[in-house]
């Protein structure tokens, strides 16, 4: 069993900035991509932005240059560095991954559980 989950969250005024953080947990042997992912209130789930498993990250252009993905594969962990917010990053955000389990070494994709991003004056 694998488990994400997010932390991090809350809410900031327009312009300042957050650190979103995604520790994933369980039988795992590796992860290979692991991404970003928002739900807006009343719209669909969006994509944010990807890191490799080597630290190259791609981004959406909503998002490039205001937000950075790291990770630190020792600990299974990703971060999103998430500046200079606007109320239109009001959003649920979600973390993915691609994980190999170190059970049966199958591949699955995971999701957290989502952490809540108000960006308001």
């Amino acid at each position: 069993q694998v488990r994400l989950v997010e932390s991090g969250g809350g809410v900031v005024q327009p312009g300042g900035s957050l650190r979103l953080s995604c520790a994933a947990s369980g039988s795992i042997f590796s992860i290979s991509a692991m991404g970003w992912y928002r739900q807006p209130p009343g719209k669909q789930r969006e994509w944010v932005g990807t890191i490799t498993h080597g630290g190259v990250a791609n981004y959406a252009g909503a998002v490039k240059g205001r937000f950075i993905i790291s990770r630190v594969n020792a600990n299974n962990t990703m971060f999103l560095q998430a500046n200079n917010l606007e109320p239109e990053d009001t959003a649920v955000y979600y973390c993915n991954a691609d994980v190999k389990n170190s059970i049966d070494y199958r591949d699955d994709n995971y999701w957290g559980q989502g952490t809540q991003v108000s960006v308001s004056s």
